[in-house]
């Protein structure tokens, strides 16, 4: 119980910043992360959870084989709201930025905090729900304007969290004890983890966004709710399987479903999913999830760490050991459970100021660690789009 009254009292906090009412046809500011995380654990390996096949990672790799899926870059990368993208001035300057830099990537949000659907599309159920607000305009041009540039696409999905379609299709809903769908501390409603009809929609609109031409698919809020009255919750369809085996099995329905389109298919994580032995009652375990995407990118932004855990004193002041420690029991978590080399791992890192100012010593200190932790990939996050160039090296000369 400690754990999640931790998680839903950060995330409250957080959210509020970010405020609460449902917007209408512009992006309202999204929190800059995911909430604090949880006191410390000591992560000791054991066996993997039985519903990690093995075999089923054999058919992955087969099928990656049958459907001739496209080589991905070593991403480095940054995330863009869709205003950012709207604003003709601003996504130039990123371009240049990744054209400046060792940066080769963007996470562009498709489906974004709210349940805003960002582009042109049809979807029925999006517009059935009023879910349509398309500031990307049409996908498809912006994806061909990115592989003009060489920079790789990347279709930021939030899964459960959504304002719009619970209004509509109430039964999809994560519903409230005495009828009527639940809503958190900050008003907004959740897809049921449960319900098949649920995944489909969210899957629906990444198929859409494959189709329009990103090279993968990234799913975030992929877990249950934490913040709100969690006693208050009914899940429609609740079967007796453990959470973190509904995560991995839409994570796992999702990849299989988005093959024939070619994209590959990710998903966020909180940072102590890396260390923790348990889903924290969220859904999110590491070596499942790990297993059901082709790569995994947990949020090891070091503000979101409370003092002494992963053993650090001061995660926020020391952003090059929280990051390695992280990393560094991905590395024996995988091992342990025979996923090394099968699953790429693409950690967040912060290069926002919160609790500590950050300035290119710590944002290079976290992709340092990462480095030297074995890794090669990151993903930097500043919820205004604004990264630090001096944080980064510059790009090679042809």
């Amino acid at each position: 119980m400690r754990i999640r009254k931790s998680i839903a009292a950060a995330l409250l906090g957080i959210t509020l910043l970010a405020g609460c009412s449902k917007p209408a046809t512009q992006e309202a500011e999204p929190p800059e992360s995911e909430p604090e995380q949880p006191p410390a654990y000591t992560y000791t390996p054991g066996p993997v959870a039985p519903f990690i096949s093995m075999e089923k990672l054999a058919e992955e790799w087969a099928a990656v084989e049958r459907y001739r899926m496209p080589e991905r870059p070593t991403v480095r990368g940054i995330y863009l709201t869709s205003y950012s993208v709207r604003n003709e001035a601003m996504f130039q300057s990123l371009i240049d930025l990744v054209d400046r830099t060792e940066l080769n990537a963007m996470v562009i949000n498709v489906k974004d905090d709210w349940g805003n659907v960002t582009f042109e599309t049809d979807l029925a159920l999006a517009q059935e729900a009023g879910a349509v607000h398309p500031d990307l305009g049409d996908a498809k041009r912006l994806t061909a304007r990115l592989k003009e540039k060489g920079i790789y696409s990347i279709a930021r999905v939030v899964t459960f969290k959504d304002a719009w379609v619970p209004d509509a299709r109430p039964e999809l809903a994560v519903a409230r004890v005495g009828g009527g769908v639940w809503e958190d501390y900050n008003g907004v409603t959740w897809l049921n983890p449960y319900s098949r009809e649920a995944w489909d929609y969210i899957v629906s609109v990444a198929k859409k966004a494959a189709e329009a031409g990103f090279d993968e698919i990234q799913f975030d809020y992929v877990r249950f709710p934490t913040d709100g009255n969690l006693d208050a919750i009914v899940y429609p369809g609740k079967d007796d399987r453990p959470r973190e085996q509904v995560i991995a099995d839409f994570l796992d329905y999702a990849r299989r479903e988005l093959r024939p389109f070619r994209v590959w298919t990710s998903a966020d994580v909180f940072g102590l999913v890396t260390s923790t032995p348990d889903d924290m009652g969220i859904g999110q375990l590491l070596e499942p999830a790990s297993a059901a995407v082709d790569v995994i990118s947990p949020m090891v932004y070091p503000s979101h760490y409370i003092p002494g855990n992963l053993g650090v004193a001061d995660p926020n002041s020391m952003p090059y050991e929280t990051v390695y420690r992280s990393m560094m029991d991905v590395k024996e978590r995988w091992e342990a459970a025979g996923l090394t080399g099968k699953v790429t791992m693409r950690p967040w890192l912060q290069d926002f100021s919160w609790g500590h100012p950050y300035g290119p010593a710590e944002v290079r200190a976290q992709i340092q660690a990462t480095y030297d932790a074995g890794f090669s990939e990151w993903l930097l996050w500043n919820a205004a789009n604004e990264y630090t160039e001096a944080a980064l090296e510059p790009a090679k000369k042809q």
